[in-house]
Parts: C-alpha cells; sequence; structure tokens
C-alpha cells in the first residue's frame, strides 16, 4: 500500500509499505480521509506531539474510513462500516487511568503518532477506539470528530451557564470549532479575536458571532469575559485572554504552546479576581459528544475545510508551499 513515512524530522518519503497485520482486538481500516493538524506539523519538525514520536512512522490521527477486516476477537463492528477513529489509546492500568482520568494515561499511545497512523491507505487501531459513523454524517465529516472531541472536552472542562459572555482567542480551526460549540452549549454572546481577516470574516458567516477583534490592529477588551479560550498557543495570546477576564471568569489554555515557552501574569490578579485557569489535553470520553455534536448538523464543518489534498502533496503543505489554509484533508480515493 501507499503511506507517507516520516523517516527523520523535516523528511516525509511516499513509499510502499506492507499493508498491517491486525491482532484480535482490531480492526484494519481503508482510509477515507485524514485531517492534517498543528500536531502533524509540529512532529514534522521534530516536536512532541501527545506523546513522543519515534520514526520512522506514518503520521495521520484524524482519520475516518471504512472497515476492511475485524479481528477474531471484535464485537459490534463488521467489515463496510464506515468509522472515525479516537487516536488516543489508554493502559487502562495506571492510576491516572483508574482515577477516572485516562487522557493524563502514564502509558498512553496514539495513532499516528506513536503508532502508524493515517497518512496511509489503511491503518490498524484497536477496536475499543472506533466509533461507527451514522447515517447522515459524511466519512469527510467524520474525519473531523478527533478535533471536535478536543474543543469538547475543554468546554467539558468549564462552569457554563447561558448567561455568560465568551471570548475565543485564536481563529484558526480550532478558534472556530470552539466559537461553534460554545454557542451550541448555549453561552449568550461568543467573540473572536485573530489576525486573519478573511478568517474572522468566515467565522461571522458560520455562527452567530457577537463581535470579533483584528488583534494586529484592535486592541481586545479588558476585564470583559466570564470565559475565555486561548486557541493559539503564545505567550502574547495567553497574556491577552488573562487581561480579557472579568471578575470570577475562567481561562481555558487550549493552544499548544512551545515546550520552553513562558508567559507572565499578574499573581494579585488571580487572587483578587478569583479566576481559574486549567489546561487541556487531547480528548478523553468526548467522541460520542463530538459526533451526536455532527449527526445533529449544528456544526458546520464543511465550511471550514479550506483544502483536500493528494498524499503526496503533503510535504508541500508542510514546508509551507500550498499557502494558507484553515483546515487540510488527505483524500483517498475509494
Amino acid at each position: 500500500m501507499k503511506a507517507l513515512v516520516l523517516k527523520n524530522p523535516q523528511e516525509l518519503d511516499l513509499e510502499d509499505v506492507p499493508t498491517p497485520h491486525i491482532g484480535s482486538g482490531e480492526v484494519l481500516i481503508r482510509t477515507a480521509y485524514a485531517g492534517i493538524c498543528g500536531t502533524d506539523r509540529d512532529l514534522y519538525l521534530g516536536l512532541p506531539g501527545s506523546a513522543k514520536a519515534d520514526p520512522p512512522i506514518i503520521l495521520g490521527h484524524e482519520n475516518s474510513g471504512r472497515i476492511a477486516y475485524v479481528g477474531s476477537q471484535v464485537t459490534g463492528l463488521a467489515v463496510g462500516d464506515n468509522v472515525a477513529v479516537d487516536p488516543n489509546i489508554y493502559c487502562h492500568q495506571c492510576n491516572y487511568c483508574r482515577s477516572g482520568k485516562p487522557g493524563l494515561c502514564s502509558h498512553l499511545s496514539a495513532i499516528g503518532v506513536t503508532r502508524n497512523g493515517g497518512m496511509a491507505e489503511y491503518f490498524s487501531a484497536p477496536a475499543e477506539v472506533v466509533y461507527k459513523v451514522p447515517d447522515g454524517v459524511t466519512l469527510r465529516e467524520a474525519s473531523m470528530m478527533e478535533p471536535i472531541s478536543c474543543a469538547v472536552h475543554g468546554v467539558n472542562l468549564m462552569a457554563l451557564r447561558p448567561n455568560q459572555k465568551a471570548l475565543v482567542i485564536g481563529d484558526g480551526f480550532m478558534g472556530q470549532l470552539f466559537a461553534q460549540i460554545l454557542q451550541c452549549y448555549g453561552l449568550v454572546q461568543v467573540d473572536l479575536a485573530g489576525i486573519s481577516a478573511e478568517k474572522l470574516a468566515l467565522g461571522r458567516r458560520l455562527s452567530n458571532i457577537h463581535a470579533t477583534y483584528k488583534t494586529d490592529c484592535e486592541t481586545l477588551p479588558v476585564e470583559a469575559y466570564d470565559l475565555v479560550v486561548e486557541a493559539v498557543g503564545l505567550p502574547a495570546t495567553q497574556a491577552q485572554a488573562i487581561q480579557a477576564c472579568r471578575r470570577g471568569a475562567q481561562v481555558l489554555m487550549f493552544g499548544v504552546g512551545a515546550p520552553d515557552a513562558h508567559f507572565t501574569m499578574n499573581t494579585y490578579d488571580i487572587y483578587q479576581k478569583e479566576l481559574t485557569i486549567k489546561g487541556s489535553f487531547i480528548n478523553p470520553l468526548s467522541c460520542m459528544d463530538a459526533i451526536s455534536l455532527l449527526e445533529s448538523g449544528r456544526l458546520n464543518i464543511s465550511d471550514l475545510i479550506s483544502h483536500e489534498l493528494k498524499l503526496e502533496q503533503v510535504p508541500e503543505l508542510m514546508e509551507g508551499k500550498i499557502g494558507e489554509t484553515t483546515k487540510a484533508l488527505v483524500t483517498f480515493p475509494n
């Protein structure tokens, strides 16, 4: 089969590799779509993702497809089923898994990070992380189950009420998802901030955004929001998130920062405002909610997908030769 193999940092090769063998509790999936996210680019550059990737490895952790083969011990899944896959595989034995926090698993592995993923014609997955796609949800949309579930997990960490005003900092794919999902959860006002006029306009078109802010030429409101989602991962935007909080506010630090990055905050503000600051890592126990949001039709995913690429075009994207994207998918012929 054809697969895109990360041989070394910044070295992606299209190769013929053997079709994966599967264990008794696994399924073999013929890939339909593989999303490309910032984590893939980090891994391409040699940075860590949800776990450390050791090349050679086939990337691709946002995957959908059709089951081609099922292991002898698999129940509830069958050849021909349309499925989406949660890439994160937990050990179920460590203290975190046993105390209801599997997302912090001490032995986390991940499809497309620590084991071969979906940038190939076929990939394998444990049956426990494979979800059937409901009728009415396309495989194109279903490939976005993983990023949607990551946003859902972040939202679920917050204490939400309908009268809250929220700001999402970051106009990329994840920021746009957060803006839509927060509205699905019933918040009275959701604002969006970013640096791209085109993406802010896209957010206004796809969501019931109250206000947008172009942060390279506009100042964000100070002490104005009950909830701020930071979906960029830069020290400057993390500091902006704190400054935008009113008393009693919550901040979700979702954007993936560089491992050695730091930002400065006023500790008295945290004390005096009673701020709650939380991090959000991967997507534990959130895939069913993500699928339900897709099935409801309340999320506009299709218009957030800006590029559909062939497998051999992915290196060009990683090298920055394709231009600005909101979301890129690798498509596979069926």
